[in-house]
């Protein structure tokens, strides 16, 4: 349970994956569709790829944070350090679809362990990892 929200946003979707997706304050303003291996035309962006592009975005930001509050436990994330989120959409086992995402993670100059421990720490910050916890698994590969 939250007990202080720091920010809200709202979207509003019409026509489904094949539509139309806006948000209120209309800084994004999108054409939805759906990708060629669901049938679609591949015309327009999907929810996967948005999900991919913000969890990417949040996750980065997560280290940036870790790493400025740790006072020097953990190192700085460099200027060209890179996330790649990977949304995959299925069928689940137990019915109705699931996500399959992994998280590429690179960190040039950064020693491997460092940016172990450093993912490891994003990862329980994350709102996007805390979001899909217990629900979703979530692959981790620092590059």
């Amino acid at each position: 349970m939250l007990t202080n929200i720091l920010y809200q946003t709202e979207a509003t979707a019409t026509g489904g994956r094949d539509g139309y997706a806006r948000t209120r304050d209309g800084s994004l303003n999108i054409w939805l569709g759906l990708p060629r291996e669901l049938g679609g035309k591949d015309v327009g962006n999907n929810p996967e790829q948005l999900f991919a592009a913000g969890y990417a975005a949040c996750f980065l930001s997560a280290m940036k944070t870790v790493s400025a509050l740790s006072k020097g436990a953990h190192p700085k994330v460099p200027d060209n350090a890179r996330v790649t989120a990977q949304v995959g959409i299925g069928l689940r086992s137990e019915g109705g679809y699931g996500l399959a995402i992994s998280l590429s993670i690179e960190l040039p100059g950064v020693a491997r362990e460092q940016a172990e421990a450093l993912v490891a720490t994003a990862h329980a910050t994350c709102p996007y990892s805390n979001a899909v916890r217990g629900n979703i698994d979530v692959a981790l590969q620092v590059i």
